[in-house]
């Protein structure tokens, strides 16, 4: 039986996709390579180049390689983009999820695995935020993703399709033997960000907002490390092929950390301060954003290995140095 992972080839699905064949499951990939690289496969991979909501297209891979389970990172992600869009993101997001569920059921899958955030909380009104707590999301995209963990849920409701709805908070670092990291260009990731601005890949790192009331007036974030949250994934393939039953999970480790937290930890991994802008604050941007972390470690058989900020900050470090090293070529041909 096969594993088929929409946006296998973006930066948390290229993560597990690695997990995946680590552990021997069959993996097919199906990526319209809009934010996916080829390159962050496991060789000799492929993806198989189309879009989600092509129900011909999923049926097809469905029907031919028996797939038995879907895990659906396919999406797009960018809080503040989705203000300015949002109809881009509820079709996207929303309508193409519906597609792929419903393609799902028509081809007996069995489970399926959604990629959700944090952002359906929006503020919430205690921190840490737990699974059970009100979802009033601040941004289209945050609705989006509430839109079809709700689909989820009535679809394992009316048909065998059980679901582990998996709600991201702050994903960050790269692969430790470093097969794969975050590359998309203009990248929004704040460690990302900052890494890039530490190693001169970019002028420098905008911080937006310094008065929140937060301890040092800056928003707060629980950092995940990509490779734990990949992991997460499988323990959640693993659970449902258990025969438990559907289930919604925070991904976090329950602690978090505050923009200046994170910029100070940049700066002890690269050795040097790096250019850093304060602005105003950014419209739908959550103050404080920490996982009630208990539920995901009853329920799935995992253990983070990298529960530590300068942890993830090292391994996103040395993932940007590969970049820059591998764009340095490049560079000096088009100065000579």
């Amino acid at each position: 039986m096969t594993v088929l992972v929409t946006g296998g080839a973006g930066y948390i699905g290229s993560h597990t996709v690695h997990d995946l064949v680590d552990a021997g499951e069959r993996v097919v990939v199906l990526d319209n390579l809009s934010t996916g690289f080829v390159s962050a496969l496991p060789r000799p991979m492929l993806p198989v180049v189309g879009d989600v909501g092509d129900q011909a297209l999923v049926a097809s891979l469905i029907e031919r390689h028996r797939v038995e389970a879907i895990i659906h990172f396919a999406g797009s992600t960018i809080v503040p983009e989705s203000m300015k869009d949002p109809l881009g993101y509820y079709g996207n997001n929303t309508a193409n999820s519906r597609a792929l569920i419903e393609a799902a059921v028509n081809g007996g899958v069995k489970h399926f695995i959604f990629s959700s955030t944090a952002a359906v909380y929006g503020n919430p009104a205690r921190v840490p935020v737990f699974e059970d707590d009100p979802t009033v999301p601040l941004s289209p995209y945050g609705w989006s993703k509430l839109m079809t963990e709700q689909m989820l849920r009535d679809t394992s409701a009316a048909h065998p399709l059980t679901h582990v709805a998996l709600r991201y908070f702050n994903v960050a670092g790269a692969d430790p033997k470093l097969r794969t990291g975050l590359q998309t260009p203009g990248a929004t990731h704040l460690i990302k960000v900052a890494v890039e601005a530490a190693l001169g890949r970019r002028g420098r790192i905008d911080v937006f907002g310094s008065d929140y009331d937060t301890p040092d007036g800056t928003c707060i974030r629980d950092f995940i490390h990509v490779s734990d949250l990949a992991r997460a994934h499988r323990a959640a393939l693993n659970y449902l092929r258990s025969g438990r039953k559907s289930v919604t999970l925070n991904c976090g480790y329950g602690r978090g950390y505050s923009v200046r937290e994170v910029l100070d930890a940049v700066t002890r991994g690269a050795g040097h301060p790096f250019p850093v802008k304060f602005a105003g604050r950014r419209d739908g941007d959550i103050v404080v954003s920490v996982a009630g972390a208990k539920r995901i470690r009853e329920v799935l058989d995992w253990t983070p290995e990298f529960e530590n900020l300068d942890t993830i900050v090292g391994h996103a470090l040395a993932w940007e140095h590969k970049l820059k090293a591998k764009d340095a070529p490049f560079r000096e041909a088009l100065s000579a």
